[in-house]
This record gives structure tokens, C-alpha cells and sequence, in this order.
């Protein structure tokens, strides 16, 4: 862990309902996470920056207007979260916001994928929100704060190939929508951010990804869009300002709501039209982690199970 003390800021954060408040962002080290980080320090936030990678998680927290804190920890890790929640409070206090942001992706059949990775991305993409929720709700609780949990337009309609991704964002959804009503008496909210195709190193290679390609080049123009990290921080700080049940990044997301029962069958279609004429040998070729995120994660998961010794 490290502190990294920012300039002062009176600049437009000043006087806004983030100014001064204190803030933990999941998977802060690039991407989505990183650019979040920078928008609410710009508001006048307190940032710690929790993720995998601690070199870039600290060179990112050096960077921001505001003190940071920089923590190196797997959210997977029950034990390192709550290290996480102690030193937060220790340097600014409890968090009054906390986005469950930490995820991987991995890309292939669901049969030739090795069990570990296929459980490493449910471990991280749920197993790691629910571990950040319950290290970081008892300073929600007292400073009557705001939990955001990062979802996808994959709870949507599951794409083959993506199964782990998938089944890990549907999950995220209805826990988050399950722990809303259980805080709100305590004065805690619980948003849900759906992010669609957006620039990070998760989806740089998509077109090589026969599924993905395939349900983006069947969207319309404007769906097809693949939006910036800093555009996408802007959307999910205006949820935040404004404590959102839902944040949709993009905004023409909320009119997909209604049309949700839609969508698993048309995305089933397109994805068995693309499929059908693929050998299994060239599908098993696309089995990987898709990002540099991903697979700097996983690398340290597989070099830390090595090290330990045998039960």
C-alpha cells in the first residue's frame, strides 16, 4: 500500500456532493477503473485505488489531482480486502462510495477451457463483488454511502464462446439487486452500471473474436459504437453524483430494458449462424483472457498456486 498525496483541488469538483468524500475503486489499474479513479478525483475525491497490477495501479494513483491511496489486492481474497477496508479508513476515513469494478474475460468453448480459468472469472467477476460489498459496507453504513456494481449488456443475452463472462454478469446483476434491498433501510444504495462495447484491452481484439464480431457487426451503427474509458467515467460519475438505481453506459441502454426477453433468442440466433460452419479445432484456437488485465491476473493466480504447497 502506498499513499500518494495529490494537490489541492478547487477547481469544479468544489462544492459538489463528491467534494471531499472518499472513494474505492475495484480493478483501478487501467481501463474502465483507472479513468474512473481520475474522474472523481477531479470532483474533489479522496481515491484508493485497489487492483492486481501494483506498478501501474501506483503510477495511476501519482497521476490523480487528489490524495490516493494505491492497494495492491486480489478480490478474491476475503482477508486482503478487509486490510484494504482498514487502511481506507486509517488515512481518510470510511469510503462514501465503492464500485465493484475488478473483472476478466476469457473467450472459447466452454468444453475446452480449463476448468481453473473458466472459475477464476466467476471467482473475480462475482466472487470479487461480493467480497468488496462486504469489506466496504460497514463504512457505507455509517457514512450512508453509495455501492456501484459494474455489470454488462452480457446479462442481456449470454453469448456463446463467452459462457464464464456471461454467467458472471448476470450474476453480478442480481446480487446487486438483492443487496439494495437489504441496505436501503441503512441508508445505503446500490447502483448497476451496464457498460456495452467499450475501449479497453478487454475488447481490443474483438474482431478476431468470431462471436463478438459477429453481435456487434448485426447492431446498429450507433450500437456498434465502442466508446472511451474517460467517456464511459463521465456516464458512471454522473450515476454516482447522483446515487442511480441504474447507470447506462451508454445512456440509449435504459430504452433496452423493456426489450431484455428479446434479446437471449436473437443473440442465440446470431451466434449459431456464425458458428455453424466453424471446425471445433479452429474454435478451440480462440480459448484465452482476453486483456492485459485479465492475463496479468491470471498469470499471478497460476504462479501463486504453484507456490503453495501441497495439502
Amino acid at each position: 500500500m502506498r499513499e500518494i498525496a495529490g494537490t489541492a483541488v478547487r477547481g469544479p469538483g468544489a462544492g459538489t456532493p463528491l467534494h471531499g468524500r472518499v472513494a474505492v475503486v475495484t480493478g483501478a489499474a487501467r481501463g474502465v477503473g483507472e479513468a474512473l479513479a481520475r474522474r472523481l478525483s477531479d470532483a474533489g475525491m479522496r481515491v484508493a485505488l485497489l487492483g492486481r497490477e501494483e506498478r501501474t495501479l501506483c503510477a495511476a494513483a501519482a497521476s490523480l489531482a487528489s490524495p490516493s491511496l494505491c492497494i495492491e489486492a486480489d478480490v478474491t481474497d476475503r482477508a486482503a480486502l478487509d486490510r484494504a477496508a482498514r487502511q481506507v479508513e486509517e488515512h481518510f476515513g470510511p469510503a462514501s462510495v465503492v464500485v465493484a469494478n475488478a473483472g476478466i474475460a476469457v473467450g472459447g468453448p466452454f468444453d475446452r477451457t480449463p476448468p481453473d480459468l473458466w472459475q477464476r472469472v466467476v471467482d473475480v467477476n462475482l466472487g470479487g463483488a461480493a467480497n468488496t460489498a462486504r469489506a466496504f459496507l460497514p463504512h457505507l453504513t455509517r457514512t450512508r454511502g453509495y455501492f456501484l456494481q459494474i455489470a454488462s449488456t452480457a446479462a442481456f443475452g449470454s453469448a456463446p464462446m463467452m459462457s464464464a463472462y456471461c454467467a458472471s454478469k448476470a450474476g453480478v446483476e442480481s446480487f446487486a439487486r438483492a443487496l439494495r434491498g437489504e441496505v436501503e433501510p441503512d441508508g445505503v444504495t446500490v447502483g448497476i452500471a451496464y457498460l456495452h462495447w467499450t475501449g479497453t484491452d478487454m475488447v481490443s481484439g474483438i474482431d478476431d473474436h468470431p462471436v463478438l464480431r459477429a453481435l456487434r457487426t448485426h447492431q446498429p451503427w450507433f450500437a456498434r459504437r465502442v466508446h472511451t474509458p474517460a467517456q464511459v467515467a463521465d456516464w458512471l460519475a454522473t450515476g454516482i453524483t447522483h446515487r442511480a438505481h441504474h447507470v447506462y453506459a451508454p445512456p440509449w441502454l435504459r430504452w433496452c430494458q423493456p426489450l431484455r426477453p428479446l434479446f437471449p433468442a436473437l443473440v442465440s440466433r446470431i451466434a449459431r449462424r456464425e458458428l455453424r460452419d466453424r471446425p471445433r479445432a479452429d474454435l478451440a484456437a480462440d480459448v484465452g483472457v482476453l486483456g492485459a488485465g485479465g492475463r496479468a491476473d491470471w498469470e499471478s493466480f497460476v504462479s501463486g498456486t504453484r507456490s503453495r504447497p501441497p495439502r
